[in-house]
Parts: structure tokens; C-alpha cells; sequence
């Protein structure tokens, strides 16, 4: 073989295993990507499942978990710009509503937290909260995603005395006089404060929407 064809021969070869390579790499990133996405919707849909407290295993799959939610969760939009949704707890055969849901997001003190706020009927009574994506310190403001911390805003209202919209999350040991104040983390101040922020950036936002609903 000459060294023409030889030269002819490892380009040849070279650009089919290069086409050959390329094609797997892309259908492993669409492949690994959409079980990506997957995962993330699952887990968004396991933190609404228990921020409104649908019963469901905790072992349970992707799959059924988006049947449970596909079941028993409604997803209503407010306001006129849609711009809000609310995931409405109706379980099957039922027309009253359970609870509601409502996500919420804001900058923590490393990095972005999502969670979602579930309240009452009465959409002014915490029912149960969440938090599936936070960056914060271990141990410190990490401690937001814990069930003790969790625990503390259930049966708060979202409003004091007066009717302001809001909530106040106090330093921890603090006496609680308010039905709108949650006993914070120690140590974690400033995460707490951030908390604080997005979450009742979210309630006056709710309030605001249901109003125009005329709600």
C-alpha cells in the first residue's frame, strides 16, 4: 500500500470514528439529560406532595409520584397575567379543597433556595413547608431543610395581628408572642432573614393575586 492510500486510509478512519463518537456522546447527553429532567420534576413533585401532606411512600418513584400529583394536585394559575400558580390539593372524588401550594424562590446566602409554601383552606394558616434546593452551610443555615425546622411553621398565620401580610422569623430561644412568628435558627441569622424575604415576598404577592381574583 502506498503512503498516499495509507494517509487516505487513516483520515478516512479517523473521520468515521470521530462521526461515530460524536453520535454516542450526543445520544448519552439526550439520554442522561432527559433522565436529568426527570428528576428534577420528580423531586419538585415530592416537595408539593409534602408541603400540602399527600400520603404517598417515600420510596415511591418518579413515575409515581407524577401519578399521585396527576390525581390529586391541580394546577391553577392567578391573576390576570398567570403569572402565579398554585397547586391545588383536591384528592380524587372530592371537590374541597384540602390545601394549597405555592412555590418560592430567592437568593440564600451561597446560593439560590426553592421551596414550596402549602397553607389551609383558609389560605392564611401554614399547613406545611419545604425547601429542595438551598446551598447553605451545613449544620448552620443548612438546617432549613430539617424536619425540626419545618416543623415551626406549621399552624403560623401569614399575617399578625393587625392583618399585615407577612411573617417574622425570630432569633431561636426568642419568646413567641405573635401568630406570625417562627422561631429562627441559631447561628444561621442571616440565612433565616433570606428566608424570611422570599417568603414573604411570596405571600404579598398571593395576597395581591387572590384579591384581584376577587378571592
Amino acid at each position: 500500500m502506498s503512503k498516499m492510500r495509507q494517509n487516505i486510509y487513516t483520515v478516512c478512519f479517523a473521520t468515521i470514528l470521530g462521526l461515530v463518537c460524536a453520535t454516542l456522546l450526543t445520544a448519552a447527553a439526550d439520554f442522561t439529560g432527559q433522565r436529568q429532567a426527570d428528576n428534577k420534576k420528580a423531586e419538585e413533585i415530592r416537595n408539593i406532595l409534602t408541603a400540602l401532606k399527600i400520603p404517598f411512600d417515600v420510596h415511591a418513584g418518579a413515575a409515581e409520584l407524577i401519578t399521585i400529583f396527576e390525581r390529586d394536585v391541580i394546577e391553577q394559575s392567578l391573576g390576570q397575567d398567570d403569572s402565579l400558580t398554585l397547586y391545588v390539593y383536591k384528592p380524587e372524588g372530592s371537590d374541597a379543597v384540602v390545601a394549597a401550594a405555592v412555590k418560592f424562590i430567592g437568593p440564600g446566602l451561597w446560593g439560590p433556595i426553592k421551596g414550596f409554601l402549602a397553607l389551609e383552606p383558609d389560605y392564611k394558616t401554614i399547613r406545611g413547608i419545604t425547601f429542595y434546593e438551598q446551598e447553605e452551610t451545613p449544620g448552620l443555615g443548612g438546617e432549613i431543610v430539617t424536619e425540626d425546622f419545618r416543623g415551626r411553621f406549621e399552624g403560623k398565620q401569614i399575617a399578625d395581628k393587625q392583618g399585615a401580610w407577612g411573617i417574622d422569623i425570630i432569633p431561636g430561644g426568642a419568646e413567641q408572642a405573635g401568630t406570625n412568628e417562627i422561631a429562627g435558627i441559631s447561628g444561621a441569622t442571616m440565612t433565616c432573614d433570606k428566608v424570611e424575604e422570599m417568603m414573604n415576598a411570596i405571600i404579598k404577592t398571593l395576597a395581591a393575586k387572590r384579591e384581584e381574583n376577587g378571592q
